[in-house]
C-alpha cells in the first residue's frame, strides 16, 4: 500500500447557498430529521420521483468525478456536486443534515465514509470516495463511488474493485421473499475470500421521502436482519470493505469516520428498488 502520510483535518470553506426557490427536506434548520412513520413499500409514483432524484445524484457525482486528479481539493468536488445539484432543481440532501456543512461526503483513503469536503489536496496515489444524495420532488436520491487519484497501487486498486463488485453480487441476490441478511451474507463471503474487513456499525437504509427511513441493511450476515424483502421496498446497499480492521474512530469534528488501524477502505452504493423479479438501481446516471 502507499506509504503516504494519513489524513488531517483541513479548513472548511463558507457554507454554499442554495436558491431559495429549491424545495429544502424538513429538517433543514433542525438538530435533526423528524421521525419516519411511513411504509417501507412506495408506491410506483414515489419510485418513479426517486428514479429522477437518483438520475440527478448520480450525474452530479459524475460531474465531480471528472475533476479527480492530484492537486484538486476535496472542496472544490463539493462545489461541483452543489452547482450541479442547485442547477437541475435538486437540494444537496447531506447540506444540512444533523448539522453536516457540505453537499457531498469526500472519503479519502482511510477515511471509511462522512468525511467532509475542505481544503485537503487529493495526492497522486489517493482513493476516494464520493458520497452523492439529491432530494427532488419530495424523495431523495443517494449513491456513492471511490475513485482513483493518478497511479494508484494494486493492493488499494484491487480493494476498489473488488468493494464494486461487492454491491454488484449483493444487488442480484435481492429476491422478493429473501430476507434482508442474504445481502450481507453476500457481501461478507466475497470480502472474507480476499481478508477484507466489512464494516459494521455503518450500514445501507431504507430511503423514500425520508433520507433515512429507519430500515437497516446490514453489510455482513447478521441474524437479525430477518426483515422479508417486497416488491416496492427502496433501501439503499453500500459495503464499505477494509484491508484491515472494520473498527474504527471517529474525528473530533463527528462526522468522519475513520478505520482503527489506519489501512484504507473503498465504498459503492446504490439506492435500489425490490421489483417482482429482483432489484432495479434508482441512482443510475
Amino acid at each position: 500500500m502507499s506509504g503516504q502520510s494519513l489524513l488531517v483535518p483541513g479548513e472548511l470553506s463558507p457554507t454554499r447557498s442554495v436558491p431559495g426557490n429549491i424545495r429544502r427536506p424538513e429538517y433543514v434548520g433542525k438538530p435533526g430529521p423528524s421521525r419516519y412513520d411511513g411504509p417501507e413499500v412506495q408506491t410506483p409514483e414515489t419510485v418513479e420521483a426517486m428514479r429522477f432524484a437518483g438520475r440527478i445524484a448520480a450525474r452530479a457525482m459524475a460531474e465531480a468525478a471528472k475533476i479527480i486528479a492530484p492537486g484538486v481539493t476535496t472542496d472544490e468536488l463539493d462545489r461541483v456536486a452543489h452547482a450541479y445539484m442547485c442547477d437541475h432543481g435538486a437540494y444537496p440532501s447531506t447540506l444540512g443534515y444533523r448539522g453536516f456543512p457540505k453537499s457531498l461526503c469526500t472519503s479519502v483513503n482511510e477515511v471509511i465514509c462522512h468525511g467532509i469536503p475542505d481544503s485537503t489536496v487529493l495526492r497522486d496515489g489517493d482513493i476516494i470516495n464520493l458520497d452523492v444524495t439529491a432530494y427532488i420532488g419530495g424523495v431523495h436520491g443517494d449513491t456513492n463511488a471511490t475513485y482513483l487519484v493518478g497511479d494508484v497501487d494494486d493492493e488499494s486498486r484491487l480493494l476498489v474493485e473488488r468493494t464494486r463488485e461487492s454491491l454488484e453480487r449483493a444487488i442480484k441476490a435481492v429476491r422478493p421473499g429473501r430476507q434482508i441478511n442474504v445481502i450481507g451474507r453476500v457481501i461478507e463471503s466475497y470480502a472474507k475470500r480476499f481478508g477484507y474487513g466489512v464494516v459494521r456499525d455503518f450500514t445501507g437504509h431504507g430511503i423514500n421521502s425520508s433520507f433515512h427511513s429507519g430500515l437497516i441493511v446490514p453489510h455482513y450476515d447478521s441474524p437479525h436482519a430477518t426483515q422479508v424483502l417486497q416488491p416496492g421496498m427502496t433501501f439503499t446497499i453500500e459495503p464499505m470493505l477494509t484491508l484491515g480492521t472494520y473498527e474504527y474512530d471517529l474525528w473530533d469534528d463527528g462526522w468522519t469516520v475513520v478505520t482503527k488501524d489506519r489501512k484504507r477502505t473503498a465504498q459503492f452504493e446504490h439506492t435500489l428498488v425490490v421489483t417482482d423479479t429482483g432489484a432495479e438501481i434508482l441512482t443510475l446516471p
